[in-house]
């Protein structure tokens, strides 16, 4: 007995005649009639009679139509469901981000996404960079901050996205406050604050720091962006963040580009699976490496 002839008897059962059953199917009525053949023979009793130009069930045909219709119905809505994600008309899309794409291109992201593919459900997990690498058994696509910097799953696409600074940050009435631009050793006369370890920020200042041998006095470790902001607005030290984060400041705090070389860095897309993606994966894979259109600021 396979799936295959349950759900031909279904169909055969509806329509009360082979022949009829074998147009619905697209097949011929000779193949349905071996399919009811090796099915009846299966259950070694006989499904149905001929009755005039049809068929009429027996008792233990009635009995095995239930099962069979449940299948047949069964398929019918997983080929419903297969046409709908085909045109992601339906499915869901699980992305996980880190701290400052999560937080400012994420949005604007998920925004245009929507607009294309409204059905799509769309779930996100944040965290930082390292504990997004090390969930991605549980998303279908990931933003992170600069490489992943371990090892990943197997099949794992790593792609170079947009590129990020970052800079220094001091509340406004500090003496750097007006400066354009700061070497490492300057900013570190003063006390630091930092992200929480596993931040793709504080990896890309701490390996700069050590690069040009300038000794760090870290005053303060937080989690988060606005952790870093909240504490500098506090007077605890001189902050990193990405530009990013402070284009919509009100004035409390200044941003300082490090000299003589800025730091850079570019986020990367992490694409599990990558050899067979999900289609919203794929699409919105698309839409993050399309020709950037700059978000309001």
């Amino acid at each position: 007995m396979t799936p295959e002839q349950l759900i031909t008897f279904a169909t055969v059962a509806e329509h009360g005649n082979i022949s009829h059953a074998a147009q619905a199917l697209h097949l011929s009525q000779p193949a349905v009639s071996g399919q009811l053949k090796l099915l009846q023979e299966d259950f070694g009793e006989p499904l149905y009679q001929r009755a005039g130009r049809g068929v009429r069930l027996t008792a233990a045909g009635e009995q095995l139509l239930a099962h069979a219709q449940r299948l047949r119905d069964t398929f019918r809505q997983a080929q419903v469901l297969c046409e709908a994600m085909r045109g992601l008309e339906r499915g869901t899309l699980r992305i996980g981000a880190s701290t400052t794409p999560a937080s400012y291109l994420l949005p604007y992201l998920i925004a245009d996404f929507h607009k294309r593919y409204p059905e799509v459900l769309v779930t996100t997990s944040h965290g930082n960079t390292a504990e997004i690498v090390a969930a991605l058994d549980s998303v279908d696509i990931a933003l992170i901050e600069g490489p992943p910097g371990q090892e990943l799953p197997l099949g794992t696409q790593v792609t170079a996205w947009r590129e990020d600074e970052i800079v220094a940050i001091v509340p406004s009435d500090h003496p750097l406050a007006e400066a354009q631009g700061q070497t490492l050793a300057s900013l570190g006369a003063y006390p630091l604050v930092l992200r929480e370890s596993g931040s793709g920020v504080r990896q890309i200042v701490e390996r700069a720091f050590a690069r040009y041998g300038v000794a760090m006095r870290v005053a303060l470790e937080i989690a988060g962006v606005e952790g870093v902001k909240e504490a500098v607005r506090a007077g605890m030290g001189v902050g990193f963040v990405s530009a990013m984060s402070i284009r919509h400041e009100d004035g409390a705090l200044r941003q300082v580009r490090i000299a003589p070389a800025p730091l850079v860095r570019r986020f990367s897309i992490l694409l599990p699976h990558a050899a067979t993606p999900s289609r919203a994966a794929a699409r919105f894979m698309e839409l993050c490496v399309a020709p950037l259109v700059e978000a309001p600021g």
